[in-house]
């Protein structure tokens, strides 16, 4: 299949989202759509796909001009689109979700059961993925739900597949497999398009790149002819220099805010750690080093044996909504990982959510004010310069880091001494990466003593003081300012060290 996208012009009322864009797509190639949340990427892939119709522009497939009226028409033309946001039946079975609208019936027209069933393990074993297709969704991880999307593209035998933010849930190991399986339909002629803000994705599995800036091609070509700051200037308009975080200082008082003492679960085994007023820890670690479990841990999510003290004051080891109210009620927020899943209340506005943790936390009075409510939103707006239509908009029709910044700004409303930030940059534009980071130093200067955790050394090494490295569930080693390398830190995450004890 040859595709070609033709001057498409996308608007929302007085909002031109897309303005007069061109795309080609060769057979067999991988095309990276890059730029900033807002910047027209998913709108323009939603045109295509037939969730939109433009106000004007044309499709082309293989030179014959199209009408994509929905999304089955898109469908029919081999076209399938992974969103961002999982669209997945949560109360249905896996096979169910794969075979939704399009299912197998036997010659009695009732539903081929068998059939689908097999037909769904056919996919996920050229996956190499173990994911059984009679599970009921809502059992499934974040990951494995973004695997079930992708096998059902794959299902279908898709010519071209669209992938916004796949990799998102996915730990390396998913990653490379998914990258094996995008490179063999590649060999078979089927084309991608492949929407990510992770540059060395981008960078080895992609073919040639087109970047959209505030809904305007401003650049495309080849990938081996151009490097990431290039990339990355041309999306954000203007050069961000790393060397800025050089100069970082670590803010840390004497005084202890959080202590951790022998602290075990269910991966966890005996971490024990201080974190002191104005000091930024990073915690890394590979999948499955417990990195996850100590975030939740640490926010009365998960069970514990040992203590956790937050000024002194004993903790609850047990878990449960409870717990994880008094958790917030004695001054730790947390930004969890997985934005769509734990972050937001999708059903609910930006105001609504924004105000969620102080009326969990500090609200004394019976009556919601909205008074109140709208005086919060507007100072959470103006400092982290949330760009939004209405605040009384469903939180999902803004970009992903903006939804990113309002989380941030509902649990800086809580006024918590304590902040645990669990991949805080995920599924979010180079640009608000280092709004995000910048705002980390800023809190740190104001006393909060703050836990990062990511698997990015770029991101680590811009805000942390210091850095401390799970394998196999313990503290494989507490990493200084001036010890804080990437080649250190993945010889602890290996576990490097204790391998060459044991020889």
């Amino acid at each position: 299949m040859r595709l070609q996208m033709k001057d498409i012009v996308m608007e929302f009322g007085p909002v031109r989202a897309v303005d007069h864009v061109d795309l080609t797509v060769e057979p067999g190639q991988i095309v990276g759509l890059l730029g900033e949340n807002g910047a027209g990427k998913s709108t323009l892939m939603n045109v295509l796909a037939g969730v939109y119709a433009p106000v004007s522009g044309r499709i082309l497939i293989d030179d014959k001009e199209v009408v994509m009226r929905d999304v089955r028409a898109a469908n029919s033309q081999g076209i399938r689109f992974i969103h961002q946001e999982l669209n997945l039946c949560k109360d249905l079975r896996v096979f169910e979700n794969m075979f939704l609208g399009e299912e197998l019936k036997t010659k009695l027209h009732l539903l081929d059961r068998n059939t689908m069933i097999a037909r769904c393990r056919e996919v996920f074993q050229r996956m190499k993925v173990d994911i059984d297709p009679t599970a009921v969704v809502e059992t499934l991880s974040a990951a494995e739900k973004q695997l079930v999307e992708i096998g059902k593209a794959l299902l279908f035998h898709s010519e071209l597949i669209i992938m916004d933010e796949p990799s998102t849930a996915l730990n390396t190991e998913e990653i490379e497999n998914l990258f094996e399986i995008m490179r063999q339909l590649r060999s078979q002629g089927v084309s991608f398009i492949y929407i990510s803000h992770k540059m060395p994705e981008l960078f080895e599995i992609c073919d040639v790149y087109y970047i959209l800036v505030d809904g305007k091609l401003v650049a495309s070509g080849n990938f081996a002819d151009v490097n990431e700051d290039y990339v990355t200037e041309l999306m954000i308009g203007h050069n961000l220099q790393s060397d800025e975080f050089n100069t970082h200082t670590c803010a840390a008082t004497e005084e202890v805010l959080l202590q951790v003492k022998n602290v075990s679960g269910k991966l966890l085994k005996d971490i024990s750690f201080e974190l002191h007023r104005g000091e930024i820890l990073a915690v890394t670690g590979l999948q499955g080093s417990g990195r996850d479990e100590l975030a939740d841990v640490l926010f009365g999510v998960e069970p514990h044996t040992g203590e956790i003290l937050v000024e002194g004051a004993k903790m609850p080891n047990h878990s449960g909504s409870g717990t994880v109210g008094r958790y917030m009620k004695k001054g730790i927020g947390m930004v969890p990982r997985m934005r769509p899943e734990r972050g937001i209340h999708n059903d609910l506005s930006v105001l609504d959510n924004l105000s969620m943790g102080y009326l969990n936390t500090r609200a004394k009075k019976l009556l919601i004010s909205p008074k109140a409510e709208n005086e919060r939103f507007d100072r959470q707006q103006q400092a982290m310069s949330i760009k939004v239509g209405s605040r009384k908009n469903p939180i999902t029709s803004l970009s992903g880091g903006n939804q990113q910044k309002v989380i941030l700004g509902k649990w800086l409303e809580t006024a918590p001494d304590v902040l645990l930030l669990d991949n805080p940059t995920q599924g979010i534009d180079v640009g608000t990466k280092f709004d995000i980071y910048h705002l980390i130093l800023e809190l740190a200067k104001q006393g909060k003593a703050i836990l990062v955790f990511s698997a990015e050394f770029p991101e680590i090494w811009k805000v942390a003081d210091s850095c401390m490295v799970l394998y196999q569930g313990r503290c494989n080693a507490r990493l200084s300012r001036d010890e804080l390398t990437e080649k250190n830190v993945m010889y602890y995450s290996t576990g490097a060290n204790l391998e060459g004890l044991k020889s």
